[in-house]
This record gives structure tokens, sequence and C-alpha cells, in this order.
């Protein structure tokens, strides 16, 4: 059902990196290596299309970062030989903490985040690149992801993915097994990891959204994903939601074509 064809999906994302960048008038991106599958596979796949000395690579770490995502980027870096630079947030983010009257989880998870960000559209500013985002699907669609923070950025390669398919991808470009077999996290906080913040399985919530994109009813994608409809509601529920984070900020038609409503300006060809 989910199952891609590894060779044609490697072969559209390759070009389209290879054509977006060129018609944007740059040669360069830069991306937030995490240690994680998305950002390692989104890595190998710019390398592909730009070649390793125009992809950039930004571990932006934390007190909170697991220790073997500092392995992992590094060791995924020197496998691309792809130019890469550390930089502690700690010191950035503590002081946006302390200027703050309030706080907790999850706003502090999106603080990181979005200096994350900064760090990213600052080399690319500087160094006429652009920021290749590593957001799939699954987290577009159920809004896994900070607006302004990891939402943020120039292009997104693995954006019509799902996560189990960014899997399949990931051990057909031959992505280190152990980056593979960890559990994905944002590392955002102590502990955190993707499926238990979502409350489900990726091999589940795939299936589910996968049938919310068919339109398929209720009750066939609970049979599809082997769970409760109730669990499908919720899944749609965070769909509808989280809506707002893939538009633009809305704004009310005065003009003939308006931003965000009807205005049509397609990329230079």
């Amino acid at each position: 059902m989910l199952k891609i064809d590894e060779e044609k999906v490697t072969e559209t994302i390759v070009n389209f990196i290879r054509e977006y960048t060129e018609k944007a008038g740059k040669n360069k991106v830069v991306i937030g290596l995490s240690g994680g599958i998305d950002s390692s596979v989104v890595a190998k796949l710019a390398t592909m299309a730009l070649g390793n000395e125009n992809v950039h690579a930004l571990f932006l770490p934390d007190i909170s970062t697991p220790l073997d995502d500092f392995e992992h980027a590094r060791m995924m870096a020197k496998l691309l030989d792809i130019n890469y630079r550390t930089i502690d947030l700690s010191p950035m983010v503590h002081a946006i903490t302390n200027a703050c009257n309030e706080m907790n989880e999850i706003a502090l998870g999106n603080i990181k985040a979005r200096v994350r960000m900064i760090f990213l559209y600052q080399f690319a500013n500087t160094n006429n690149a652009l920021v290749c985002g590593t957001s799939n699907k699954t987290e577009l669609l159920t809004g896994y992801y900070t607006k302004y923070g990891d939402g943020g950025s120039d292009f997104m390669p693995i954006g019509d993915l799902y996560k189990t398919q960014v899997y399949q991808l990931a051990r057909y470009l031959e992505i280190p097994e152990e980056i593979i077999k960890k559990p994905p996290t944002a590392g955002l906080w102590k502990g955190q990891t993707d499926e238990e913040e979502l409350g489900i399985k990726y091999e589940k919530l795939d299936i589910i959204l996968y049938g919310i994109e068919r339109q398929m009813s209720k009750k066939r994608i609970s049979e599809m994903a082997g769970v409760e409809e109730s669990e499908v509601e919720r899944v749609y529920e965070m769909v509808s939601r989280t809506e707002h984070k893939r538009r633009l900020p809305p704004v009310p038609k005065i003009g003939f074509r308006t931003v965000g409503i009807d205005w049509r300006f397609p990329l230079k060809s």
C-alpha cells in the first residue's frame, strides 16, 4: 500500500533539488543535520543532486540532545564528505528562557526549533544558499513540527513521503543501520520520542493518513490500520486543527489577486 519505487523516487527528488536550486539562482544548500533518519536521507539526496562541495550541514544541539545524535550527525557528514559545523544552542536558549516570565515544555521545544532556524537562515543568507528542509509528509499532515522552526525552509525534498516511506528510501540509499534503527526524536527535551508524543506507531499512523488522503471511510481506515475508529477520528482531528501550519497567514481579500488566495506567480522557467 505504502510501498514506493525507491529508484524512481530517488530520481524524482534528486532532479527536483537540482532544478529548484538552479531556478532560484543558487547552487548551495544548508541542512540541519540532526543525526536522525530524515535529515540523513535529505543530506544524501542533496549530495547526489548538487555534489558534496555544495551541501553544508549544521548540527545544532543543546543540553537535551541525545549523545547518539552527536555521533550519528558526525558519521553522516563524514560519510558524505560534506561541510559540517556544530553550534551549541544552549547559551541562546538559556538567555531566551531567562527573559520569559512563563515557560512550559512545549514552548521551550518550539524555542529550540526556532533558534535552529535562525542559524540555518543566517548561514543561507551569508553563503548564497537555500535552506533545505527535512520534514516528511507524516509530520506535515499531523502538524508535528514547529511553525517557523523546523517547518521554516525554502523547500522540502521528502515532504511527500510518509515516515515509513522515508525508512524504505533510507535503506535503498544505504543510510547507516544505527541511524535507521534508533527511535525517531526531535531531541527537544530529554527522553522525548516521536511515537510516544504522537501516541501511535508510525506504521499505523501512516496507514490512517493514507486513508485520509484517499478519502476513505473511517470504518475502512480503521480496518486497514487495525485500530479503533476513535483512533482514526483522533488523527483526523490532528490533521484538521493543524491546517494553519500548512498555509500562509490568512489575509482578507481586497485587491484583484490576493496572496494566499488566488495569486499565482510561478518560479521563472
